[in-house]
């Protein structure tokens, strides 16, 4: 459970307990998820995620932050598995995000690195570049060049 304190170095830092709401229709906006879960107690927050790719279109799930540990728990019971807007819906308590490194990926404009990559036969650099050497499929051995070589 997400509930008590730490001290920081600005004072306390306090927890919410964090509720897992999904299988929510995709018309739903948060000031929706907020109402649904007014009536159990105070609500900290309620957001539901969008696809920034997609026009902003709801996931079809959120989170609800409510400071009384009881009355999320009562929420949670008795909101889990119910019926809303034709849409049977999953409520439970969110499990923490674990810190694993994090992030990674994208489409890098500038050069991937270094040798390697791509398919090469003894030859050098590798793949897509933007600003790097070699690369693609080089099948002279012992020479470098080839594939797609932006600058």
């Amino acid at each position: 459970m997400f509930l008590g304190f730490w001290f920081t170095e600005l004072g306390f830092k306090f927890f919410f307990m964090n509720i897992y709401v999904g299988n929510l229709n995709w018309g739903m906006t948060s000031d929706d998820l907020y109402n649904l879960f007014a009536p159990f107690g105070e609500v900290a927050s309620a957001k539901i995620i969008t696809d920034k790719f997609n026009n902003n279109r709801s996931k079809g799930f959120g989170f609800v932050e409510m400071p009384d540990a009881d009355a999320a728990k009562t929420a949670i019971s008795q909101l889990n598995e119910t019926e809303l807007e034709g849409r049977k819906i999953v409520v439970n308590e969110s499990a923490p995000r674990e810190d694993n490194g994090g992030g990674g990926g994208g489409f890098k404009k500038k050069s991937f690195g270094g040798g390697g990559g791509g398919f090469n036969r003894g030859g050098g650099g590798g793949g897509f570049n933007r600003g790097g050497g070699g690369g693609g499929y080089n099948r002279n051995r012992g020479e470098g060049g080839g594939g797609y070589n932006r600058f």
